[in-house]
């Protein structure tokens, strides 16, 4: 479990892919604390397991599944790499719930900057419109940022100077591909609104009728 706030942006040093997947190698200090094999980093927002670890670099085995659905099959060296370690119990958390389970990706449509600030727009997938409201929260490589705007296409985000300083926004230009995960309580709604019933049980799941 993660927060969505960036501790440290990390730079690629290796990527060796082969038949099963690919072992990512990222330089890197401040995740390093108190890390240990086994543990969970979120890269670009994707939830890793350290199998390796040096003074100043971790390694995480990538499955075919996670290259394909999020945009780690397009690092290369020196690609700088969003970080953060998993949520100890007892944490704030000064982001909003994010798993490090990518949904979808999609493409940056254009950056412009108002003020010291900068609105960053994004094609909104369809399949998943639905997810997005307006000042709610979604997972952009793996930060935790604000729903600003949202058309039926399309949809923004509002990054303040320290996020844009210290993620890989600062390197992104229109046209990049960004992982993106929707808010888990949405999702769950969603599910529960589908699901009509479980077999053997007396239940006819929630529905909006329900609710009202």
């Amino acid at each position: 479990m993660f927060t969505g706030l960036i501790e440290e942006v990390g730079t690629v040093k290796e990527i060796r892919k082969g038949g099963k997947g690919a072992l990512l190698t990222v330089k890197c200090s401040k995740v390093l604390e108190e890390t240990e094999i086994g543990d969970s980093i979120a890269v670009n927002g994707v939830c890793l397991t350290v199998v390796e670890m040096g003074k100043e670099h971790l390694s995480f085995f990538v499955s075919n599944e996670t290259l394909q659905r999020s945009n780690l099959g397009e690092l290369r060296p020196k690609t700088p790499v969003n970080l953060e370690r998993a949520l100890k119990l007892g944490d704030r958390l000064g982001g909003h719930i994010v798993q490090g389970h990518v949904d979808t990706t999609t493409k940056i449509t254009g950056i412009k900057r108002e003020g010291e600030s900068f609105v960053f727009s994004f094609k909104l997938p369809k399949k998943y419109s639905h997810l997005l409201i307006e000042k709610g929260s979604v997972a952009v490589d793996g930060i935790s940022l604000t729903v600003a705007g949202l058309g039926s296409d399309e949809f923004s985000v509002a990054v303040i100077p320290h996020t844009y300083e210290n993620t890989n926004l600062k390197w992104k230009r229109a046209g990049d591909r960004v992982n993106l995960e929707f808010d888990l309580i949405g999702k769950y709604v969603e599910r529960m609104l589908k699901v009509k019933g479980v077999p053997g049980r007396d239940t006819r799941g929630i529905t909006p009728q329900l609710l009202l």
